[in-house]
């Protein structure tokens, strides 16, 4: 079947083209995603890699398979738009309140979320004897933000090995590179992310454990209890807000923001809605301005769980993202209870 469309898509067919890729398209848009870190980027680059694919079918010579073909040409598209400054890098939000000094300033400003409703959509092509990782692991945003600290080519060559389960010599071909090249540079990038990931239990997404901490976290927010908050914090803690690059470690800086965020507040009422991204719980925030019956968009919240407590906070500041998560433009006083499970 494979043959015979490939045969009519060579002839010009556009139908033909798109059957013979459509099975892999999920799946390469969150291979973009991995190494731009950009849901908005992944999209244009997954149209990029296709059009360069159709452009490109009588180079396709059937030594390795369509997916294989596609992925060496997504990836390519990837590197060539990071190494060509292509990747959109969004301005630097001015806080309405002035901030408490941050613990440090985070480069990788572009990172977004990505919604688990397009995770359930790519198929499971099930663990190679040359993964590493497994899913949930491998799109968690502490994952994601420590590929985008890598050199590029390491994180596309870890991505392509320790993820997707290619072999060094695969990897290599893919890269235009030596095996002994691909090795070295998976060795860098596996001891550089290891040093970034925190040790600690990784919680299983959607378990009772899980669905309770966002549950006391979202009941805590709501309520502005701000010790109840602290006490569901790991000592490690981390808040991150892109695209500002402000960044609080440690309960105590983590509690001079939210001290500082919420007398800013003042009287707004803050409403969760409840979602999901990157195989975690997430959280659509909206303000309420006294007296008024909705809520307008003020971000999305991920957690990040970590053993038995919250060990980071992921708020995107870019109301622009609800609607790729099937959140409404306008939350109703009373409709969502912090109680839902995440």
């Amino acid at each position: 079947m494979t043959e015979v469309l490939l045969a009519r898509a060579r002839a010009g067919d556009d139908r033909a083209f798109q059957e013979l890729v459509e099975p892999y398209r999920r799946e390469l848009h969150l291979h973009c995603y991995r190494l731009l870190g950009s849901l908005t980027d992944a999209e244009d680059m997954l149209q990029e890699a296709l059009l360069a694919a159709w452009r490109g079918l009588a180079d396709f010579e059937g030594r390795a398979s369509i997916r294989t073909w596609l992925y060496r040409i997504a990836t390519n598209r990837c590197l060539n738009a990071i190494r060509d400054g292509a990747r959109r890098i969004p301005p630097s939000p001015v806080p309405p309140f002035p901030p408490p000094e941050p613990t440090r300033r985070s480069e990788t400003t572009w990172l977004q979320p990505y919604p688990d409703a397009l995770l359930d959509r790519v198929p499971d092509q099930g663990p190679g004897p040359e993964t590493r990782y497994a899913l949930q692991e491998s799109v968690e945003l502490a994952f994601m933000a420590g590929l985008q600290r890598l050199p590029p080519r390491q994180a596309a060559t870890l991505v392509l090995r320790d993820v997707l389960g290619y072999s060094a010599a695969e990897v290599a071909g893919m890269l235009d590179t030596t095996e002994t090249a691909v090795k070295g540079a998976l060795q860098r990038a596996r001891a550089t992310l290891d040093r970034s990931l925190s040790t600690g239990h990784r919680v299983a997404a959607g378990s009772s454990q899980e669905q309770e901490l966002s549950r006391r976290f979202a009941a805590a927010f709501v309520a502005r209890d701000l010790e109840g908050l602290l006490g569901l914090l790991t000592d490690d803690v981390w808040l991150a807000m892109p695209p500002a690059p402000h960044e609080y470690h440690g309960p105590a800086a983590v509690a001079s923001f939210l001290r500082a965020s919420g007398a800013w507040r003042g009287q707004r009422r803050l409403l969760l809605v409840p979602t999901r991204a990157n195989r975690q719980p997430a959280y659509g925030c909206y303000h309420a301005e006294p007296g008024e019956q909705v809520g307008r968009p003020a971000g999305i919240m991920v957690l990040t769980i970590v053993g038995a407590g919250i060990g980071g906070m992921t708020r995107f500041l870019d109301n622009r993202l609800f609607d790729r998560f099937g959140l409404p433009s306008l939350a109703r006083t009373g409709e969502y209870a912090p109680s839902r499970p995440a």
